[in-house]
């Protein structure tokens, strides 16, 4: 899908960032988009499974709102609102939601997938 970017000093307004259903029950929306990292939002609703997955992209983020079951590696937490996580590249990784949630991560670099 090819979607126009602003320029790097540009401003990302929220009535032109395209939400984009990658299953049911998890919407996505690029917040900002750098050269080299890029903010996603992704709204989950509760029961939701994304399962164990592992990529290339360093990400770090934050829930804003919710709680949900991480697993990074071997570990398993509970990530509750206004508490931030980090899942270094290629780390297997699953999340399951256990409240509707709102999370904001970071992608170093960016994921072309989520342009």
């Amino acid at each position: 899908m090819d979607v126009d970017v602003p320029p790097m000093n540009g401003l990302f307004r929220e009535e032109d960032m395209q939400s984009v259903e990658m299953t049911e029950g998890i919407v996505r929306k690029m917040v900002s988009c750098g050269e080299r990292c890029q903010i996603i939002r992704f709204d989950m609703r509760k029961g939701v499974k994304i399962p164990p997955h592992a990529h290339p992209h360093e990400q770090i983020g934050y829930l804003v709102r919710g709680r949900f079951l991480m697993r990074v590696g071997d570990d398993e937490f509970e990530v509750r609102e206004g508490e931030g996580y980090a899942v270094e590249p290629n780390v297997e990784h699953s999340v399951e939601m256990l409240e509707d949630s709102i999370a904001m991560d970071v992608f170093a670099p960016p994921r072309d997938e989520y342009r």
